[in-house]
């Protein structure tokens, strides 16, 4: 237990520097500073600073996706529009629990980073599945398919645009009470984008 705790300091450390200075601005020694923990311990724990890196994005994106799976499984038999708003909503919460994991590692992918892009391929991939087939239900199968792309685009912007952007956010998200009213939030206008979408298709197909 002491070991993970310890190994927890030093992946918390890593993602604040990494958010604040990006990967090749961060030192082995700032991380070890930090974390308050002697260079040699990352060394024997994660081998060095990439493998770090690769410690704290594989752990990331394995709650990440254990996180949807239980949603989806929690809300099984529920409508696919209340399946989705509740799976938003855990996608949001969980990276706002992260938040500066979350910005790091989604300034790499739009710098098409080719260490973070084939760590995450897998994961991306399989997020990806859970939420068009998810969307699609929600939409209707029966839909014009370029609309559903384009569509399931926004919404895929909408659920990493504050992690790009969140220099534009960071005056307005200053404490843990601030994180917990955007997700609640930024959440229900996404739901509310959700909710006009469908009833928009529900409307077409009934004419």
């Amino acid at each position: 237990m002491k070991n993970n705790v310890t190994k927890q300091k030093v992946v918390d450390a890593a993602s604040s520097l990494f958010f604040q200075k990006g990967f090749h601005g961060t030192s082995v020694r700032d991380i070890a500073d930090r974390a308050s923990v002697n260079v040699s311990l990352i060394s024997y724990y994660f081998k060095g600073k990439q493998g770090l890196l690769e410690y704290a994005v594989t752990n990331y994106y394995e709650a990440y996706l254990e996180k949807i799976e239980e949603s989806l499984e929690t809300t099984e038999g529920s409508s696919s529009i209340d399946r989705l708003n509740e799976l938003i909503f855990t996608i949001i919460h969980y990276k706002q629990t992260h938040h500066q994991l979350t910005c790091f590692i989604q300034r790499e992918l739009s710098l098409d980073s080719v260490f973070v892009r084939e760590m995450t391929v897998t994961y991306l991939a399989k997020e990806n599945y859970y939420l068009k087939e998810l969307f699609q239900e929600t939409i209707g199968r029966n839909a014009d398919q370029d609309e559903k792309r384009y569509l399931f685009m926004q919404l895929k912007g909408m659920l990493i645009t504050p992690y790009i952007l969140h220099s534009d956010w960071k005056d307005q998200i200053l404490g843990q009470f601030a994180h917990e009213q955007f997700v609640k939030k930024y959440t229900k206008s996404i739901q509310k984008w959700i909710q006009f979408n469908a009833n928009v298709k529900i409307n077409e197909k009934s004419k």
